[in-house]
């Protein structure tokens, strides 16, 4: 599945077995992401369009997006990274975007979370640029406590191409 948003970022998603990935597999900036995704399939399960992606930008891989897991009670949490040599670029702030795009064209109801060390950071500085707000502090079993920010639904035209 490959989806293209406004922004020019495509999601190229991950299948479930690495045989199935033969692009990623050899990438340099996958090489340990794969490994983590594929083994995060295996506990979570593999339900499109809620799976994890890489993300390309004019045709280069720039970074990596993801859905941790299906929606639960109507929410589903985001989380997104830029390989380092594209970063401060705003790239970051067009993948998060491509995930809430997706999100909402996917299931408009649902509710997008994503979480960050509980700091004034680059990652909230985004999430807040991206019309995400803060709803507090909660403990991630895996991160410890952490800050968990909510998206706030604006009007803008279709996302996706």
């Amino acid at each position: 599945m490959t989806t293209q948003s406004q922004s020019g970022i495509v999601l190229l998603s991950i299948a479930p077995l690495l045989e199935q990935n033969p692009q990623f597999a050899t990438h340099p900036d996958c090489q340990d992401s794969i490994y983590m995704t594929l083994n995060f399939y295996k506990k979570t399960g593999f339900n499109p369009p809620w799976i994890s992606y890489y993300t390309s930008l004019d045709d280069e891989l720039v970074g990596a997006a993801a859905f941790k897991g299906k929606p639960i009670e109507n929410q589903v949490e985001i989380a997104y990274g830029v390989f380092e040599r594209f970063q401060n670029k705003g790239i970051g702030s067009k993948i998060c975007m491509a995930l809430v795009d997706l999100s909402l064209a996917t299931d408009p109801g649902v509710i997008i979370t994503a979480r960050t060390l509980p700091e004034r950071n680059f990652s909230a500085r985004l999430l807040e640029k991206n019309n995400f707000k803060l709803r507090g502090t909660v403990h991630d079993p895996e991160d410890g406590d952490v800050w968990e920010w909510e998206y706030v639904k604006v009007s803008r035209k279709g996302a996706f191409a």
